[in-house]
C-alpha cells in the first residue's frame, strides 16, 4: 500500500540543523529535477512582485523570501515541517517504533519543490504550491508528471488523499487507487466538506499506520476505517484542534474503474 499526502500549505521551520542533502531524499534520482526547481524559485523569489508570482498575499512576502536560501536553511523530518489540519489529525510527528517504519515504508508526500518526500526526509520550509507556473520550468504538474512515474509506479493500492492540484503531479493506475471523499451528516443531511476533509484524511492516515498490518485492498481500507466508528472523537485531539466523529464509511466504483472511500462525519 502507498499511502499518498498533499503538502500542507502552513509549514514549521525547524530551529535548527544541517541543511537538505539532495541525495538523501527519497528517489535520489529526482535530483536534477529537484536542482532545477530551487534555482528557479529562488531566482522568482528574489523578485519585487515575487508573491504575485507564486499566488500568495503580501502577507507572506517574509516566507517567500526565505525561498532564496533554501541550500542552506536549517532542515528537518517533513512529517514535522508540515503543520497543516492533516498532519495535525494524523499524529505524524508523534509516530515511533512500528508505525513510524509503516510511515517510511509506505506513505509519500507530493511536493510542487521536491516531487515526492518520506515522512523521514530532511527539508526546510518553503512556499510554493502545484499551481505555480515557474520561469523555465512551467506548470509544476506537468513538470513532475513524467518525472514521477517511474519512482511511484508500479504499485498495487494507492489511498490517495492529495488534493486537486498534487493529484494532477501524478495519477495511479486507475484499478490501484483510492480516493478519500468526506461528508459532513447533520440532521440526516450529507454535504461536502473541505476543511473537516483534511481532519478526516488525517485521522484515517494515522489509524492506517498505527493499527497494525496496512491494508492490501479497498476492501481492507473500508474495513480499517469502520474500525473508527463509534470511538468518539477520530485522529489526533489537542487543545485548539478540530474534532469529527465517523458514523460510517462506505465503498463505490469511482471513474475509470476507481475506488472510492465516503467518509461520513458527524
Amino acid at each position: 500500500m502507498l499511502v499518498l499526502l498533499p503538502p500542507s500549505e502552513g509549514k514549521t521551520s525547524p530551529a535548527g540543523g544541517a541543511p537538505v542533502d539532495l541525495d538523501l531524499l527519497t528517489a535520489p534520482v529526482l535530483r536534477p529535477a529537484r536542482e532545477q526547481v530551487l534555482d528557479a524559485l529562488a531566482e522568482v523569489s528574489a523578485l519585487d512582485d515575487a508573491p504575485a508570482r507564486l499566488g500568495v498575499g503580501a502577507t507572506l512576502a517574509d516566507e517567500v523570501a526565505r525561498n532564496t536560501t533554501l541550500r542552506s536553511a536549517p532542515a528537518g523530518p517533513a512529517r514535522a515541517v508540515y503543520t497543516g489540519v492533516l498532519y495535525a489529525a494524523a499524529g505524524l510527528g508523534d509516530l515511533d517504533g512500528a508505525a513510524l517504519e509503516r510511515a517510511r515504508e509506505s506513505l509519500r508526500v507530493v511536493s510542487a519543490l521536491w516531487g515526492v518526500v518520506g515522512p523521514e526526509d530532511r527539508i526546510p520550509a518553503y512556499r510554493l504550491s502545484m499551481g505555480t507556473d515557474l520561469p523555465g520550468v512551467g506548470p509544476l504538474a506537468g513538470f513532475w508528471r513524467p518525472r514521477l512515474e517511474p519512482v511511484l509506479a508500479p504499485v498495487d493500492l494507492v489511498v490517495d488523499l492529495r488534493s486537486t492540484a498534487y493529484a494532477a503531479a501524478w495519477v495511479p493506475p486507475a484499478s490501484a487507487q483510492l480516493t478519500v471523499r468526506v461528508e459532513r451528516e447533520v440532521e440526516g443531511r450529507r454535504t461536502v466538506v473541505s476543511h473537516w476533509a483534511k481532519h478526516a484524511r488525517g485521522a484515517l492516515t494515522g489509524h492506517l499506520l498505527m493499527r497494525g498490518d496496512l491494508p492490501r485492498t479497498p476492501a481492507e481500507v473500508l474495513a480499517a476505517a469502520l474500525e473508527l466508528v463509534g470511538t468518539g472523537p477520530i485522529g489526533r485531539t489537542a487543545p485548539g484542534l478540530m474534532t469529527s466523529e465517523l458514523r460510517t464509511a462506505e465503498l463505490a466504483r469511482g471513474p475509470r474503474g476507481t475506488h472510492v472511500l465516503t467518509l461520513v462525519v458527524g
